[in-house]
């Protein structure tokens, strides 16, 4: 497993370079703002359709959650990319013993109220306007194992160009007061109204 390292000056330098490259690449990003327990960490559920999405949530957290960021990203990603575990990026391998260790890892994450752990659930990336979100269910390990100790938020991200030569990202939160789960198939179901709500807000939009 490949760990985050918390090296100061290089990561002020990726925090500088995250906000600098999404600033570069989008025409605009949205996001509602949601009021959550300063005392609590975050788990961040959210849809995973493209190489962008970690990188918004990560500038997501720097304007409104304002928690160390963390994250898990397939291993064969870590290593390509080794820059983003200064991000505090983790990685996982699927398919392998290994993924024990990183789901406990990301459980011990939630033990810190200055913490926040996005975690994209899906396991692979699919097409940004899906109408049927399905989890893989490691992530109820985390859940499970950090049970009381964290507050949980959705997020839905879409991205889209309109009229512009650069995408523009509307990404949809929600806090969700009511996070005790017994199976995947409620955290799935629970986070589907949510991606439904956000999806129907997002194919309303006229430019």
């Amino acid at each position: 497993m490949i760990y985050p390292e918390n090296n100061i000056l290089i990561k002020w330098g990726f925090q500088a370079y995250a906000r600098f490259i999404v600033r570069r690449n989008f025409s605009h990003i949205s996001f509602n703002t949601i009021t959550i327990d300063k005392n609590k960490p975050v788990l961040l559920i959210a849809n995973h359709s493209g190489f962008w999405d970690g990188f918004l949530m990560y500038n997501i957290n720097y304007k409104l959650f304002k928690k160390k960021f963390h994250t898990m990203l397939l291993e064969r990603t870590a290593k390509r990319l080794p820059i983003l575990k200064y991000g505090g990026a983790f990685s996982v391998k699927k398919n392998s013993r290994d993924i024990i260790t990183s789901l406990n890892f990301a459980s011990q994450l939630l033990n810190d109220a200055e913490n926040l752990v996005l975690i994209f659930p899906q396991g692979k990336l699919y097409s940004n306007f899906i109408t049927k979100v399905e989890f893989e269910k490691g992530i109820m390990k985390v859940l499970e194992q950090a049970a009381g100790k964290f507050q949980l938020v959705y997020s839905a991200m879409f991205i889209e160009y309109f009229t512009n030569k650069k995408p523009q990202a509307n990404i949809y939160l929600k806090h969700i007061t009511d996070a005790e789960f017994t199976d995947i198939q409620q955290l799935q179901a629970s986070y589907q109204l949510h991606y439904d709500d956000a999806r129907q807000q997002q194919i309303q939009i006229v430019i």
